[in-house]
């Protein structure tokens, strides 16, 4: 059986470089970042697109630093929302399916507690968010064999030759080596998903109807709660008065919560272990609690 062709954009990224990695034997993976294709370069994305004929596009490509994206919203527009529209045309004309990254972070300026659902209104509040949002609502009007995803924060560790992106695990891990006091708020809520779990749903996406879906794991802990079971299981309980601090300054005002309702990707076949359980693996798999 011939593979299917897919396009990654970001494909050097967190996510996409296990994503390739992993799937190598399955999928014919074109692997494309900021060094082999410009996105803002219309030119160069459709060329791109009509030369290599993928059959689908994941656009991970982004700069989803949120304090860079608040200090140069231009430059955050033209890489996080007109590059996607320049992805999304692409698609269309070349006959390719688009899975397009979005965020959990277009309900960081919601006032109402989550689990979100697909159809709860997004009320963003920082360039990243407000930028993933408008990028969602053009992609929707351009195509219709379009997968939008909004993820969950993730985790995992080191690997060589993959790029790492500082989740709560990772975060965690680098304070302690650095002997620095890791503060945490009991006022956070989000989801926090094992990148493997993730990339292990990825056949199941592409089984599932195109719409918008939430993934990857529940989690109806704290930030400072999930700090305290990751030292736990690296068994650091005993200096968890020294380690780990609450937060006392963010988020007094009103709970952060930005966990998403995942019951939609539930129903299309996708499954995660719940935040904790998911930690639990991780470590387990890396033999750090041994």
């Amino acid at each position: 059986m011939e593979k299917k062709r897919i396009l990654l954009t970001g494909g050097k990224g967190f996510f996409c470089s296990r994503l390739a990695d992993y799937y190598k034997d399955q999928y014919d993976f074109i692997i494309t970042d900021k060094e082999e294709l410009d996105i803002t370069d219309e030119q160069a994305v459709y060329a791109m697109i009509r030369q290599t004929k993928p059959e689908i596009i994941v656009h991970a490509g982004a700069v989803a630093v949120t304090d860079f994206c608040n200090q140069h919203p231009d430059i955050a527009h033209r890489i996080n929302v007109d590059a996607a529209v320049t992805i999304g045309k692409a698609a269309r004309e070349n006959g390719a399916k688009l899975i397009f990254f979005s965020s959990e972070q277009v309900f960081n300026g919601n006032q109402n507690d989550g689990p979100f659902s697909e159809e709860d209104e997004a009320v963003p509040n920082t360039v990243y968010g407000e930028n993933k949002l408008e990028a969602e609502r053009l992609l929707k009007e351009i195509l219709d064999e379009l997968w939008i995803v909004r993820f969950t924060w993730m985790f995992g560790l080191p690997e060589r030759g993959k790029n790492m992106s500082n989740g709560i695990l990772w975060e965690t891990m680098g304070r302690l080596m650095r002997r620095e006091t890791i503060t945490a708020s009991r006022r956070e809520f989000r989801g926090m998903t094992y990148v493997y779990e993730m990339i292990e749903n990825f056949p199941r996406l592409l089984e599932a109807p195109y719409g918008t879906y939430h993934l990857g794991s529940v989690n109806n802990e704290s930030r400072y709660d999930i700090v305290k079971f990751i030292l736990e299981e690296l068994g650091l309980g005993e200096c968890l008065d020294v380690c780990l601090k609450e937060d006392t300054e963010k988020y007094l005002d009103s709970n952060r919560d930005v966990r998403l309702n995942t019951a939609k990707a539930e129903a299309a076949g996708m499954h995660w272990s719940e935040t904790k359980e998911a930690l639990r693996k991780c470590i387990q798999e890396y033999r750090l609690n041994r």
